[in-house]
């Protein structure tokens, strides 16, 4: 340990701050080097260094990654280091799978003799359990006669004006969705007076009855958030469970349960430090998450990105890192902000400015004057972006306004010990001093004067659209062949109005009529000047007599009850809910697919007129078909501008030319009439965003859930696996792990298992969003004698492989080249027969056949997410050739032991002339090199690069993966 440090390398710098205010601290100090190259390295690059001096070990981090690091200048881009981050942090979805590997290498060790306790967290890992929430229930405020007791039911009838949408019905005519946690009555009738006719009212999760959700017990407030929570325990029991024993039996993982906060948001207000304390040492905080938006904590001075599931899971077993020395921007910020600008457009104008740049897989840095503009919130919020841009961290070094944000977190006493030692080692910013400036590998500049409101979509986030100019895009849209942008929709077609009946009452739609309107949570629920915006924009719409048409799907999902209680507390939140955007629950819903199914009158009006209808949303991801297959067009928009199109009900509209409205007097509203001023946002922001709000959330978390305290869970070393469970399944990784590790093996004689083009993204590989009633994951349920009602979702049963496998490449968006038309089909070449992907699969594995994918540009692009890599493993995948690769991806199929390999320069599949149908024998040598050309052949010989960037990721191989690498490393403990 760092206590015994008379033979550290670095013992030298070992420091120590003191103050009468505090205890004193030992640190290490890098300025104790005295190189004058330490005062030049940008901010993000000290904490690196300082990491690398204080984990040196002369094993995993060597002196000389410490001499990288100060010679960046002309290191970068070339020089590998080994980083041990301060923490690990997992989300459930990621973190399940981890947490099942670990659970399953125990298992593995525990039968050649080895200690199963050996197996733990080395590195402290925080799990926060927010991504399983499905909206079964919204706008289901109680209306109507009171209620009345049906002695028949022994349960309450709820007014039929309150009608949820359960998730998982084709039918508008399926009511069936929840129960209340202990209640053990039941609505077992065949049908009942509130359920549709020749309709069964009682469902069942996993052998959990569930009540008709019209004969539940009454409360005295709208109970949407409540109910949809009680769901998400119900139909998560199983998962919740196998999270409470790892709660109790795993050492140093902290488990943070459901209905407390997102994981980021979580990290920003609960979780972060920015200076953290351990083994006898203070040092800068660091963090490595499962989740591509961990970015977000680099606007608070925490160093942080997202590493995907494989790679934490070995950073949780003591692995460092791995990563070149990257390049790092200055983006130098001058001007002044725009005042009719919300942060948000701050944000995806400084998005668009450094995606333009080319800025890919480096660091950014921000500095200049503008940087002071910046709250906190923004930051984080400009930070969170770095997916869109494909940087790697976007960092703003502490300065004054990042402790005035962390006054609502930290004690006095805190906050001092943290500025006097982050100024010891300068890794303070005072932005007004141009000496501070480092040197950066290039500076671009922004006028952040240049920025107006806009959108982005209809289809990518990197399409942005002015405002002003959204009515003339979506008509171009229409007009344009379909692509990225356009519908193809003809002339005489594009005036099309449907009529149809919602309630009762007549409404029509057109091309660009909002369908789904959405408030969540991944991008905004940080930055309180939006949120509050979006607040007071509905406040002042209310009170001008506007409202939300009634079909369209609203729902408000904050991801944090801090959001909720800011809103409530300055008195907004009424009038959201009347425009329909009542606070549902906490957590990832419609950005991931989980909104309630549309009313079966708005989808019959779009499939009769062939409508491109719209969904608006304020998060980060609008891929098509993510919301909903009969949704064409989706915009990504700031929160108040997601209340304003809603209440226009249209995308297709000038909105500082045309009304959004006319009020009940007849007089046309437009939106300049109820946009609030920044200087009415920030009065609210400042007089309701203080401590109070930090405190309930730390109150929050020091009492739990009353569910969460009541689960059950065995108290054993080894997981007890339930053989009938459909969710936690003890994975196949560690079925053939043996104590010495075998050679590299060629590969002989594969048939490409799938061909595809350019950008497939994670979201065709990974198994995301609702599993498919013609699936073969559906039908291996089936299998298990659940019905589609008990499906949930993929994301929901990442703790089980069987499910997962079956769900790798089974997007509806997938183009295999294979088969020449979307969907999750492929052809297996010996028989000719087309297939479901992992039918094929299973029956190439049956044969003893290995596979390949064929691939084109950025193979792996989108969210990092381990199961683009688990999934095609357990597939029989062993290689993937392609012509480039997204690295956090790279990563993750060297981490399963899948050569990630790529065509030379100026090659692809076309140019080698290759049709998918080959058979492709790869020659691995025994002594494999990074980087090293492999000879591929196919009846011809053509070479590839493998790109295994260092002797780190060759040994990964040769292990076959992380996971048995660091297995075989206990064996000697």
């Amino acid at each position: 340990g760092l206590l015994f440090c008379t033979e550290h390398p670095f013992g030298h710098l070992i420091d120590t701050l003191q103050s009468e205010q505090y205890e004193e601290r030992r640190y290490f100090n890098p300025q104790k080097l005295s190189d004058v190259r330490y005062e030049k390295l940008p901010f993000c690059m000290r904490v690196l260094l300082e990491s690398t001096i204080r984990k040196c070990d002369g094993f995993y981090i060597k002196t000389d990654d410490v001499s990288s690091i100060l010679d960046w200048q002309k290191q970068q881009n070339q020089a590998e280091i080994a980083f041990s981050p301060a923490r690990v942090l997992l989300q459930d979805f990621t973190g399940i799978p981890a947490m099942v590997d670990l659970a399953a290498m125990r298992d593995a060790l525990a039968k050649q003799g080895v200690d199963p306790n050996l197996v733990n967290p080395r590195c402290p890992t925080d799990l926060i359990v927010d991504h399983s929430l499905q909206i079964d229930y919204s706008k289901c405020a109680i209306q109507g006669p009171p209620s009345t007791m049906d002695e028949s039911h022994g349960a309450t009838v709820r007014s039929p004006a309150c009608r949820p949408s359960p998730r998982g019905s084709s039918s508008s005519g399926s009511h069936c969705a929840g129960q209340r946690p202990g209640h053990r009555g039941g609505c077992t009738k065949a049908s009942c007076s509130d359920a549709p006719s020749g309709r069964s009212a009682a469902v069942q999760i996993e052998n959990t009855p569930l009540l008709c959700p019209f004969h539940l017990q009454p409360v005295s407030e709208p109970d949407t958030m409540i109910r949809n929570q009680e769901m998400e325990l119900i139909r998560n029991k199983e998962r919740l469970q196998f999270f409470k024993w790892c709660s109790k039996t795993f050492k140093n993982i902290n488990v943070v349960p459901p209905d407390i906060n997102t994981v980021h948001q979580l990290n920003l207000e609960y979780l972060c430090q920015v200076v953290q304390e351990g083994e006898g040492f203070i040092y800068p905080d660091s963090v490595v998450g499962t989740d591509s938006h961990t970015t977000m904590i680099n606007g608070l001075g925490i160093l942080g990105w997202g590493v995907g599931g494989i790679e934490s899971e070995a950073v949780m077993l003591g692995q460092p890192v791995s990563l070149t020395l990257p390049q790092v921007v200055g983006c130098k910020l001058v001007g002044t902000i725009n005042p009719l600008a919300t942060s948000i457009d701050t944000v995806l104008g400084i998005t668009k400015h450094l995606r333009q740049a080319g800025i890919g897989g480096k660091f950014v840095e921000f500095f200049g004057p503008g940087v002071q503009q910046l709250s906190a919130p923004d930051r984080t919020t400009i930070a969170n972006m770095c997916p869109e841009y494909n940087a790697t961290v976007s960092f703003f070094p502490v300065d004054d306004i990042t402790l005035q944000h962390f006054k609502h977190t930290s004690t006095d006493h805190t906050l001092v010990v943290l500025e006097d030692y982050l100024k010891s080692i300068k890794l303070f910013r005072s932005y007004g001093d141009q000496s501070e400036e480092p040197q950066y590998s290039e500076v671009i500049e922004m006028n952040l004067s240049s920025i107006v409101p806009h959108v982005s979509g209809p289809k990518r986030p990197q399409d942005r659209v002015a405002v002003t100019c959204m009515k003339e895009d979506f008509i171009n849209c229409l007009n344009e062949k379909v692509g990225f942008k356009g519908f193809h929709i003809s002339k005489e077609k594009q005036a099309t109005q449907v009529p149809f009946l919602h309630e009762g009452a007549e409404y029509n739609l057109a091309h660009g009529s909002v369908v789904i309107a959405a408030v969540i949570s991944c991008t905004n629920n940080c930055n309180p000047s939006v949120m509050l915006a979006a607040g007071l924009l509905a406040k002042k719409a209310v009170e001008a007599g506007l409202m939300v048409k009634p079909y369209i799907r609203t729902s408000l999902v904050p991801g944090s009850g801090t959001v909720t209680h800011y809103l409530n507390t300055s008195g907004v939140l009424p009038y959201l809910r009347k425009l329909g955007f009542e606070v549902v629950g906490y957590g990832c819903a419609t950005c991931v697919g989980n909104t309630a199914p549309l009313p079966e009158s708005v989808v019959e009006a779009i499939k009769q007129g062939d409508l491109v209808a719209c969904g608006v949303l304020s998060g980060n991801r609008h891929l098509e078909g993510r919301l909903c297959d009969c949704i064409r067009a989706n915009y990504l928009a700031s929160p108040p501008l997601v209340m304003a199109y809603a209440i226009a009900g249209t995308v297709s509209i000038n909105l500082e030319t045309e009304p959004l409205g006319v009020n009940s007097e007849g007089k046309d509203v437009y939106l300049r009439d109820i946009w609030p001023s920044k200087e009415e946002v920030n009065h609210t922001e400042e007089n309701i965003v203080i401590a109070s709000m930090f405190k309930e959330l730390r109150s929050r978390m020091e009492k739990g859930s009353t569910f969460w305290n009541s689960l059950e869970s065995a108290e054993s070393a080894l997981f007890p696996w339930d053989p009938k469970s459909t969710y936690i399944r003890c994975p196949s990784f560690f079925s053939k792990l043996s104590k010495e590790v075998c050679t590299p093996q060629s590969i002989e004689g594969a048939y490409p298992l799938l061909f595809l083009g350019d950008k497939v993204t994670t979201d065709h590989i990974s198994p995301a969003g609702s599993i498919a009633r013609v699936s073969a994951a559906a039908k291996y349920l089936q299998s298990k004698r659940l019905t589609p009602r008990e499906f949930n979702s993929y994301g929901a049963r990442r703790g089980n492989d069987a499910v997962m496998t079956r769900g790798t490449f089974a997007s509806i968006k997938l183009q295999n080249r294979l088969i020449g038309k979307t969907g999750p089909k492929t052809l297996h070449i010996p028989s000719g027969q087309m297939l479901d992907v992992f039918e094929a699969a299973e029956r190439y594995q049956r044969d003893g056949v290995p596979l390949i994918i064929l691939a084109g540009k950025e193979y792996g692009s989108g969210s990092s997410r381990d199961w683009a890599a688990k999934g095609p493993y357990l597939l029989g995948v062993r290689a993937v050739i392609a012509e480039s690769f997204e690295k956090i991806h790279r990563n993750h199929l060297v981490g399963m032991g899948i050569a990630p390999l790529q065509f030379l320069p100026g090659q692809n599949a076309d140019s080698l002339e290759l049709c998918g149908k080959e058979r492709f024998t790869i020659n691995i040598p025994q002594e494999l090199i990074p980087r090293q050309q492999l000879i591929t052949s196919t009846g011809k010989s053509f070479s590839v690069m493998a790109l295994f960037e260092n002797d780190m990721d060759v040994a990964f191989f040769r292990h076959g993966g992380i996971l048995k690498y660091v297995a075989r490393s206990l064996y000697s403990l």
